[in-house]
């Protein structure tokens, strides 16, 4: 089986997600949509590839709105109707943050900013922990969703819609993918000063993700297994 993560720019690692993909004998491909040179001006244009190719879709996070198509809607519009395309011919997606924004805007949602955003490691209210568990999950977003009709939100927090199963796809609000050296990378390229401006220490904040590294990995594997086994239906139950 073959799976396509789209990274929406250079540092959207696949993390613990792509980790396990690769355990269940996936193989992975990668499409990478913002280059670093165009990171500071984002609003490019790219061909998605063919979805047909694959048996599963993994649309990740990205520093944009997925409701701003003044800032990159050349590409912005092209996914949403390309991840429209892939749900109705009943193809697996797996959307993480931005991607399961994406997926909301797709089916007939909404996505705009939120009161308030969510950084750092937090718990959820999960009606599916067998399939969403409670976490602590790490967020780092400032918009949230309005589950498109027909989808079941099935985990949520004060502050925003946490998950919604649609059909054979997920999305979830938060960043399972998320690791040490991904929160690195994000705190890099402008993520520190966020955390800073939301009145926390980016220097705890990645001692924290160092300490819970192996328990959330525990967490994001049993995730993508009740995803691939209960919800796309790509595995077999054991």
């Amino acid at each position: 089986m073959r799976a396509l993560f789209i990274q929406h720019d250079h540092v959207s690692p696949l993390g613990p997600v792509g980790e396990r993909f690769a355990h269940h004998g996936f193989a992975i491909d990668t499409h990478l949509v913002v280059a670093e040179s165009d990171f500071s001006a984002p609003n490019i244009e790219t061909s998605f590839p063919s979805f047909a190719d694959y048996d599963v879709l993994v649309p990740l996070g990205a520093p944009w709105g997925a409701w701003d198509d003044a800032c990159i809607g050349r590409w912005l519009l092209p996914e949403i109707a390309w991840l429209r395309d892939a749900v109705d011919s009943r193809m697996p997606v797996l959307g993480i943050c931005f991607g399961g924004q994406l997926l909301a805007r797709a089916l007939g949602g909404s996505v705009a900013p939120a009161p308030r955003g969510e950084i750092g490691w937090t718990s959820v209210w999960s009606d599916d922990p067998g399939l969403v568990g409670e976490g602590p999950w790490f967020q780092f977003h400032y918009d949230r969703w309005v589950v498109p009709p027909g989808a079941v939100e099935i985990a949520r927090t004060p502050a925003a819609s946490q998950a919604f199963v649609v059909g054979r796809s997920l999305a979830v609000q938060f960043h399972p993918e998320l690791d040490a050296a991904g929160l690195e990378g994000w705190l890099d390229w402008g993520g520190a000063s966020k955390v800073q401006e939301n009145g926390d220490d980016p220097v705890v904040m990645l001692a924290q993700t160092r300490a819970f590294e192996t328990a959330a990995r525990d967490r994001t594997f049993a995730l993508v297994d009740a995803f691939l086994t209960d919800v796309a239906g790509l595995l077999p139950r054991a």
